[in-house]
């Protein structure tokens, strides 16, 4: 670690300090960010909501979320004593669920055991449920100052260029994140944190990065060596497996849909969605959720995971009054309260009925 200086020059190692002066005039203002030089730090409730959200997620993604929970639940101490199922349902949409189910987790450790105060070291946060290496850094740099080195994408592709980093992911990443080690100031740790996140997005991004005015020319390697399109090397990419699944969309007759709360573990975990068949390699055996005449609508609802692409068939029923599933419970339904993929299902299943 290293405290910041002045500007770097041909023939120099990155400087800190040229990067913090270019975050002072070009900071994103983000809303839950404090500006640079502001009084105060930005309180650590909001940099973990804002850090858990943005695992694997877009900053464009994440603002409508993020205002939206810290509007409903402004404290750790709300989102702690908020219902499980008001919480996934705002989280639907966002994906990577047991991100949720781990931010009421850790919401009601910090508001029971720890008084409503987060850990101020990297280390204290590493033990609350759902915080990892990365994210404990975040949180510890940007909420309390720490020098921790802070490495997501961004980062690793500044690394990865600064440094002409030659080996594919993800072997190249402990050399990534030795050099951040290395480059982090012990002053204003959490803003160079943010600055060089910034870097990433918007000076050196994955598609022509704009070398010209980032505040690191000189001192990059890849940019001397014209290599900055070929870093990092991504790793070799496998082919994703397919996998099928049957989605029964029963509607009665008074509009309320036949839906059930997803097991905690596994994908989907906790969300509402549509009673149906395991995803399997091999198209499943129909087993619908309630005795009806259930049709084929001859639309999949198709969606990729991480690691397999899924095509779900949507069979649609209307369905008594009187009506007993054997699975899900009636109820009315707002679809923004669904993940993604349960409302392509319903999409399907009400253009089908609309058509009876």
């Amino acid at each position: 670690m290293r405290d910041g200086g002045g500007a770097s020059g041909p023939g120099e190692g990155p400087d800190p300090g040229a990067l913090l002066a270019w975050y002072d005039r070009h900071a994103r203002a983000l809303p839950w960010r404090v500006p640079p030089g502001a009084a105060h730090r930005a309180e650590p409730y909001r940099v973990w909501l804002s850090e858990i959200m943005l695992q694997q997620t877009t900053v464009p993604a994440v603002k409508p979320y993020f205002e939206a929970f810290t509007t409903r639940w402004p404290t750790v101490e709300a989102l702690a004593a908020a219902q499980d199922a008001e919480v996934m349902a705002a989280w639907a949409g966002l994906g990577y669920y047991a991100r949720a189910r781990n931010l009421l987790k850790c919401a009601r450790v910090v508001a029971g055991e720890r008084g409503g105060r987060f850990p101020d070291s990297a280390e204290g946060l590493r033990e609350l449920p759902g915080i990892g290496p990365y994210t404990a850094g975040a949180v510890a740099a940007i909420a309390f100052d720490r020098p921790e080195p802070v490495v997501d994408g961004n980062v690793e592709r500044v690394m990865a260029r600064l440094y002409d980093i030659d080996e594919p992911l993800p072997g190249a990443k402990a050399e990534m994140k030795a050099r951040a080690a290395e480059l982090t100031p012990r002053a204003r740790p959490g803003d160079y944190a943010q600055g060089v996140m910034d870097l990433g997005a918007t000076i050196c991004t994955p598609r022509s990065p704009a070398c010209g005015i980032c505040p690191w020319r000189e001192p990059c390697l890849a940019r001397a060596r014209g290599t900055q399109a070929e870093r990092p090397v991504p790793a070799p990419k496998k082919a994703k497996p397919t996998r099928h699944g049957i989605a029964y969309a029963g509607r009665r007759e008074d509009g309320a849909w036949l839906l059930e709360t997803r097991p905690d573990k596994g994908l989907l975990g906790g969300m509402l969605g549509w009673p149906g068949s395991d995803w399997a390699d091999a198209p499943p055996e129909p087993a619908p959720p309630a005795e009806a005449e259930w049709r084929e609508t001859g639309v999949e609802a198709r969606h990729t995971f991480t690691h397999f692409h899924l095509r779900l068939e949507v069979l649609v029923a209307e369905l008594p009054m009187g009506a007993e599933p054997a699975r899900g419970r009636f109820q009315p339904l707002n679809p923004k309260d669904l993940p993604t993929l349960m409302r392509k299902v319903h999409a399907i299943a009400a253009a089908a009925l609309r058509h009876d």
